[in-house]
């Protein structure tokens, strides 16, 4: 089973709510990424792991002729009601259904990091870039910059094994992520980070934001839902105002590679 089979369905369990409550915290982060990779209007852009296209979107209102591709139908339908002028695509990072050279730049937010092979996820988006155009990837940022790192830290001590694949920051010490570009086909270019944060009016949209999460999936399947949302929900209290709203403050790091 690849990566796209099994991401597909913990990604889809909860589309709506991911695409109501959770995926506009990476708006910021979308702009950062999308001005990296030079999208502008005419360009032919890619975003590989779209969603349910919240960076599509943006894209589109830079007058780029947009591209998506997921793992999740789910959330592809989202997207393409979102935004019907675009493409969009069912399949596997590692193997893109595009011709060589096809985008004018590629994008991929958040995503890299889910694919089991994440070196021939960015050999895929250097191959369907054009020569001397950009590819921004980005991902989680130190876990000292990140506190949702208490709410993953939290779920992974009830499993009763550590998940497979080096977890949410395996992308996130300094250089990690500029090697794997360069060792992938591609010249690094440059490098930044973002502030989301993850900021939500209660605890019960929080619940509904975080656990649409494919990761999140993924604990519920392993040790049900009660447990999972219990430890999120303890977690949520330190993050949580006298108002009942949450926020979670988060850094994101993304790094730019030109095809050569």
């Amino acid at each position: 089973m690849g990566s796209a089979e099994i991401q597909g369905v913990l990604w889809g369990a909860a589309a709506g709510d991911w695409a109501n409550y959770q995926e506009a915290t990476s708006v910021p982060l979308w702009h950062d990424v999308l001005y990296a990779a030079r999208a502008g209007e005419g360009m032919k852009i890619l975003d590989a792991g779209c969603g349910a296209g919240g960076a599509c979107i943006e894209a589109a209102k830079l007058g780029c002729e947009v591209t998506g591709v997921d793992a999740s139908a789910s959330l592809l339908a989202i997207a393409r009601q979102r935004l019907p002028q675009a493409r969009f695509e069912q399949a596997d990072l590692e193997s893109l259904p595009f011709r060589n050279e096809e985008f004018d730049g590629a994008i991929a937010v958040n995503s890299v990091m889910y694919a089991t092979d994440m070196q021939q996820a960015i050999k895929e988006l250097a191959r369907v870039t054009r020569l001397h155009k950009r590819v921004a990837i980005a991902s989680w940022g130190k876990p000292e910059d990140c506190e949702m790192r208490d709410v993953f830290s939290g779920i992974i001590s009830i499993l009763p094994s550590k998940p497979s694949g080096g977890g949410p920051f395996v992308l996130s010490a300094p250089g990690v992520l500029a090697a794997l570009i360069e060792s992938s086909g591609l010249r690094f270019v440059e490098q930044g980070e973002t502030r989301c944060d993850f900021s939500y009016p209660n605890i019960d949209i929080c619940w509904r934001a975080l656990s649409s999460a494919g990761s999140l999936q993924a604990a519920m399947n392993a040790v049900g839902e009660a447990a999972v949302r219990e430890k999120v929900e303890d977690t949520a209290r330190k993050y949580t105002d006298s108002s009942g709203a949450i926020t979670f403050r988060n850094t994101f790091i993304w790094v730019v590679g030109e095809r050569v």
